[in-house]
């Protein structure tokens, strides 16, 4: 294997890992409702596409994420629920972490920073219409 090779065998496998470290986050985020579940199953969708169309394709058909994911690559739209949902869990995770954060308002700012951004990021998708 030569340079080119192995650069490209390691990029696959790091792109693989990053996939299921997002799913895993993105499963994670079921379970606890602190954690958005959509946004790493979209990074994860967008790792795997590149690395590996076998888990790309098991999370299209996924029964639970699946539709949502679809809709996503298709037309790059969310619905209105879904959008809501997550800019929820962010108002409320970000909150309470700012609560947690007393007296550290450098770590503060930069939470409510963060939580700006992916509130307009999230807000600015285009919805789903049917």
């Amino acid at each position: 294997m030569g340079c080119w090779g192995m650069k490209a065998f390691l990029q696959n496998h790091l792109l693989v890992i990053l996939g299921w470290f997002f799913t895993l986050l993105g499963v994670i985020g079921v379970i606890l409702p602190i954690l958005p579940t959509t946004p790493f199953l979209i990074v994860a969708l967008v790792f795997f596409s590149k690395s590996s169309p076998r888990f790309h394709q098991m999370l299209l058909n996924n029964a639970w994420f699946g539709p949502t994911l679809k809709q996503w690559e298709d037309k790059k739209t969310l619905s209105r629920k879904t959008k809501y949902k997550a800019i929820l869990l962010i108002i409320v995770t970000f909150s309470i972490s700012v609560a947690l954060l007393d007296n550290k308002i450098h770590l503060q700012l930069l939470l409510v920073g963060i939580a700006i951004v992916l509130l307009i990021f999230i807000w600015r998708i285009k919805e789903h219409t049917r």
